[in-house]
């Protein structure tokens, strides 16, 4: 005969077993973190050779180096996001960028986020941005005096265009925009500079004489306050993945009128779908980036920040001595570590 009454005690029993957590060999399964959180958390890059895996929006990097808050050509904006971080040359080429434009008559950089310390998926804002190859610039030229902190927090970047257009506005505009632009796309390892459409047709409208290098020059939502300058990959990264070519000629085509129809802006439908970074986890990345998150720190940012004191051009690669360790009392400028081939 069934006792009901223990039976009863079996089912209370038997539900509050099936309320607990999934468990494996006796062990709870945790969620596993997200991509963004575990990156977002890293203050400094991992000290090791410099490389960037994966691609621009799905992806890390070692061995990066900083763009400090102040240089002879440039200042940094939102100092307290710590995204002025990127791949050693990049950094060599927005401080080449610095030089060269305030001698086209550019004043001086105001410069945007860059990435994070080791890159990957961002707590907010950017999709790429994540192996160290990407920076925005803002279209404002640097002022002629030092911005305080809190200043560089809430100043913000003003649009090129005209009031609910897309058009550019002619008393923004000025040679010195073309001129800027124009020099980061004689660079050989940028591959593209993204702004928006409006300022793309006023330089298909304006520009004379050569005009290849606006092949480079993409028109993109957003962007008509900054323009954001992307470097191909660097030699010593095979795991970058690299990003297919410009179309051929300059852009100028039906293309660009795309931009100017009902299409590109008309608002979407349907239910919203997570941005990437809400969802991707450290198993999405390359296997490469555990090795990037786990990687030594260097002993401090400043050890492994460029300053461009003088304006004086940086190294091939990060000053050994300098980058991730104290400085060596010995007279030979090697590293009391050696970074991983």
């Amino acid at each position: 005969m069934i006792n009901f009454r223990h039976f009863g005690k079996a089912a209370l029993l038997l539900g509050a077993i099936m309320a607990l957590p999934a468990v494996s060999s006796g062990m709870a399964v945790a969620k596993e973190p997200l991509a963004k959180t575990l990156f977002g958390a890293q203050q400094l890059p991992a000290a090791t050779a410099p490389k960037s895996y994966g691609f621009y929006s799905k992806g890390c990097f070692a061995g990066g180096i900083g763009m400090a808050a102040d240089g002879p050509n440039w200042q940094g904006m939102r100092l307290s996001r710590n995204r002025h971080w990127g791949h050693p040359e990049l950094v060599r080429t927005v401080e080449q960028l610095s030089r060269d434009a305030a001698r086209d008559g550019w004043r001086g950089l105001l410069l945007g986020d860059m990435s994070q310390p080791r890159g990957g998926p961002m707590l907010s804002g950017h999709a790429s941005h994540q192996i160290g190859l990407d920076a925005d610039i803002w279209f404002m030229p640097m002022p002629d005096r030092r911005l305080s902190y809190d200043e560089r927090e809430q100043i913000s970047a003003v649009s090129l265009l005209k009031r609910d257009s897309l058009y550019v506005d002619d008393r923004k505009w000025t040679p010195a925009h073309e001129a800027v632009l124009r020099r980061a796309a004689s660079y050989g390892n940028v591959e593209r500079i993204l702004v928006h459409p409006g300022i793309k047709k006023k330089l298909c409208d304006t520009v004379r004489g050569d005009r290849r290098w606006l092949s480079k020059i993409r028109p993109f939502w957003g962007h008509d306050s900054h323009f954001h300058m992307r470097i191909g990959c660097p030699a010593g990264s095979p795991g970058c993945k690299e990003q297919s070519a410009p179309p051929r000629g300059d852009g100028c085509d039906d293309a660009l009128a795309w931009w100017f129809t009902e299409e590109p802006w008309r608002p979407a439908t349907g239910p919203a779908k997570p941005k990437a970074r809400d969802v991707m986890t450290l198993a999405s990345l390359p296997a490469e980036c555990r090795a990037v998150l786990e990687a030594p720190a260097p002993v401090s940012a400043s050890a492994v920040t460029v300053t461009g004191i003088g304006g004086a051009p940086i190294a091939a690669a990060p000053v050994t001595a300098r980058a991730f360790s104290p400085l060596p009392a010995i007279d030979i400028p090697l590293p009391r570590w050696r970074p991983a081939d």
